[in-house]
């Protein structure tokens, strides 16, 4: 066997090699983001961590506002709700070897769609609410053959849709809605596609039978589309293929007819004129028919006009979950009721109708952003999730100046109530195990909802205690979440406690990392029994507890922060110190130095009641879509997080459709009268 002998020199040199290169690519990556960057119009402010001499994916999670990053290697782009316009460089993008989204929603951006085909290696690609316009070529995607999210909708796309889009075979969502596209819908016979919209445009043909599991809503708006479920049926194939021939001869022989019998007419009436005689004349409507007129004189307008408010008095309620069956506004109208409270988004009432199903009434005038076509999209994908620590709305109402949100009521109460409330027998249920049980499952909730709503800036927005609904085994659900979409950004400004977050007030800069600092304050809150201050809009009263906190660990005094309430189990004090670090973590006021939420997924789920956090390595289930934009449980991937080498344990699925809730939880409140004001 031969014997390689390898040098002193070359070792090295192939050291100082290894050295350099990974600083090479590091500044490869900032030069092209700093090109993208200048080819962007008001980019100054919103990308104001973007400068020379610094790295996108920084030791210790420094990273570029907007820049996703894994191992150092830059994998996503979220830079949605940021002002920006200008061009793409798309150039720039494809130096990125490492992309897998892109999300630049809620701009301003216009002209053509960009040549984002260039960059093959796309999973997600969100372009929605931007003024892009003209028709994109038939092959603009037969390159992306990894692309599993496409979201092109609200923005000003003519011609055909891309026929190159069957070519996509992992597609999972396709959003097309509101646009200008015309034609008929290329066949897409993708197995993996679950979410599809084409709502709104000038489509036309028959509806490919692979998306007949598609409701009719992805397809109104589209008066010549057939089949499927559109409510219009299509045309026997037998008779398509003469059908203009035979229209033509009609035609022609209709009006050879008609002329014959105006000839035939004129010649009777000069005639009987000539005798003497007088023709009766029955009266004819626009279509040459007898038409029977009513007593009235409103002949058929007064049944149609009546029709039309039926079905639209059928429509005030919209049901977008239908797990606890279908009601209408006439039930709640006639439901026992009382006032919960007043909030930031609006008043709260719990109606109890007579088929004893008793929900939440949200009543708001804060979510005027987006029109109703728009908004009944955003809440029917709001009333898809399903998870059991999320609790999912029922229906809505919606009229321009006020909307009515409806969700299951829970009698036990929220956790904020719970907490701060009077303190009871359900408080002092509140011991150490329960309340880590509460925030594991509040941890999971937001994983979940940061999963399903990835291509959010703000995929929660106002996670605080009196959004968290407990079970009667206290079981943690969220509510009140993906609301900041609907609203205008002053609006979301004034009433979501996600900005509060320190970049939201100083930089008026949002992201999901706001969602994790409110996470942070929460398990502070859950930790100490103290009201934060944080959750107050004149900042007085309350306990600044970000501050609190930092200065007690900083002088080895953790134990001070107890709720002195669970301190009745033995061996907690191990746990109870893990969890206060994970959310001093989550709160550091720079956000790129701020915990990522799956790590503090990770650490929350490692606590156990008895002896602290797990120190075991375990292997972490990341799903994809936190890291490439894109949800799909199958394809979840096993890794072990960066950073956290000794935190513990498996987070599970946040894609949990199995635990359906069937108990019932709320808030306390005095009993008074209401009734909804419907003019």
């Amino acid at each position: 066997m031969a014997i390689i002998q390898i040098h002193g020199p070359f070792i090295i040199v192939f050291s100082v090699f290894l050295l350099i290169f990974p600083a090479a690519s590091s500044n490869a990556d900032a030069d092209a983001l700093l090109q993208l960057k200048s080819s962007f119009i008001n980019a100054t402010a919103p990308l104001y961590s973007w400068k020379p001499g610094t790295e996108p994916c920084a030791a210790g999670n420094l990273t570029w506002v907007g820049v996703l990053c894994e191992r150092g290697s830059i994998f996503g782009l979220r830079l949605g709700y940021m002002g920006l316009a200008g061009t793409v460089n798309v150039d720039a993008l494809s130096k990125l070897s490492g992309l897998r989204t892109v999300a630049l929603t809620s701009n301003a951006f216009s002209g053509r769609i960009p040549d984002f085909n260039r960059v093959g290696s796309l999973k997600g690609l969100y372009i929605s609410d931007n003024k892009f316009s003209g028709e994109i070529p038939p092959e603009y995607f037969s390159r992306m053959g990894g692309l599993r999210k496409i979201w092109l909708s609200n923005n000003n796309f003519s011609g055909p849709i891309p026929s190159s889009l069957a070519q996509v075979s992992q597609l999972m969502e396709l959003h097309l809605e509101n646009n200008r596209f015309s034609g008929p819908i290329p066949s897409l016979g993708q197995a993996s596609l679950i979410s599809f919209d084409a709502a709104n445009n000038d489509l036309s043909g028959e509806i490919p039978a692979a998306l007949s599991k598609f409701s009719a809503k992805a397809f109104e708006g589209n008066p010549g589309l057939c089949g499927g479920n559109s409510g219009n049926p299509c045309t026997p194939s037998k008779y398509v293929s003469n059908g203009l021939r035979i229209a033509a001869w009609f035609l022609v022989a209709f009006a050879a007819l008609l002329l014959l019998t105006v000839a035939g007419i004129y010649l009777m009436r000069r005639r009987h004129e000539a005798s003497g005689e007088n023709l009766g004349v029955i009266p004819l409507d626009s279509k040459g028919s007898k038409r029977d007129l009513d007593p009235s004189g409103n002949g058929f307008g007064s049944s149609r006009r009546a029709g039309s408010s039926r079905r639209a008095h059928n429509k005030d309620l919209e049901i977008i979950n239908d797990e606890k069956g279908e009601f209408g506004l006439g039930d709640l109208m006639k439901a026992a009721a009382e006032v919960l409270g007043n909030g930031a988004l609006g008043s709260s009432y719990k109606a109890t109708m007579a088929s004893g199903l008793t929900v939440v009434v949200k009543r708001t005038k804060e979510m005027n952003k987006i029109g109703r076509e728009k908004f009944d999209g955003e809440m029917r994908r709001l009333g898809s999730l399903n998870h059991r620590n999320v609790l999912t709305p029922l229906a809505y109402h919606y009229r321009k100046d006020e909307k009515l949100l409806v969700s299951e009521y829970h009698h036990t109460g929220s956790l904020m109530f719970l907490l701060h409330g009077e303190r009871g027998n359900t408080h002092t249920k509140l011991n150490w195990a329960m309340r880590l049980k509460i925030i594991q499952g509040i941890a999971r909730g937001l994983g979940y909802i940061h999963t399903e709503l990835s291509s959010f800036d703000l995929p929660h927005g106002d996670l605080k205690s009196s959004n968290v609904i407990l079970t009667p085994d206290y079981e943690p659900l969220l509510s009140d979440y993906g609301l900041c979409s609907l609203m205008s950004r002053s609006q979301a400004a004034l009433a979501l406690v996600a900005f509060k977050s320190p970049e939201a007030i100083m930089h008026q800069i949002i992201s999901p990392k706001c969602d994790v600092y409110c996470l942070g304050i929460l398990i502070l809150e859950i930790i100490t029994g103290k009201f934060p201050s944080q959750y107050l809009n004149n900042g007085q009263g309350g306990t600044d507890l970000v501050q609190w906190v930092r200065s007690a660990i900083a002088e080895g005094r953790e134990a001070e922060l107890i709720d002195p309430e669970i301190a009745n189990t033995s061996n907690f004090l191990g746990g109870v110190e893990e969890l206060l670090h994970v959310g001093a973590a989550c709160t550091e006021s720079n956000p790129d130095q701020r915990m990522d939420l799956l790590e503090a997924i990770q650490r929350i789920d490692g606590v156990s009641v008895i002896g602290g956090s797990s120190r075991e390595a375990k292997t972490f289930v990341v799903l994809p879509s936190l890291r490439d934009g894109y949800a799909d449980q199958e394809t979840a991937e096993a890794v072990t997080p960066v950073g956290a080498p000794h935190s513990a344990a498996a987070v599970g699925s946040f894609n949990d459709r199995t635990a359906r809730r069937r108990d019932s939880v709320g808030e306390s409140s005095g009993r008074k009268s209401f009734a909804f004001e419907m003019s």
